[in-house]
């Protein structure tokens, strides 16, 4: 598998925030790699989707969240959250389904 395939892990798409920013500013919500760059991101998703154009990435870690686990506590992993927008008129079709 090429870096541009391991760079998306995957669509946030269940999400109220994610949802509410589709429809109203063409934007889209990925988990990717904690080592990826935004111009990693933005070639896997033109890659992924030949169809649209990038206009502007922003990501942000995501801090892991304390859970209890028996008697003790552990704390789950960070993660990077990626939000893509994409030129006016343009859609992800994947995130159409729902």
């Amino acid at each position: 598998m090429s870096t541009l395939h391991m760079t998306l892990k995957r669509p946030l798409i269940l999400t109220e925030k994610g949802n509410a920013l589709k429809e109203a500013q063409q934007k889209f919500l990925f988990e990717v790699a904690s080592d990826a760059t935004k111009h990693q991101i933005r070639a896997a998703v033109e890659s992924q989707f030949p169809d649209v154009h990038v206009v502007s990435v922003r990501t942000m870690i995501v801090r892991g969240r304390r859970r209890r686990m028996g008697r003790g506590h552990v704390k789950t992993q960070n993660w990077k959250k990626a939000i893509v927008t994409l030129r006016e008129g343009e859609k992800i079709e994947f995130f159409e389904a729902f």
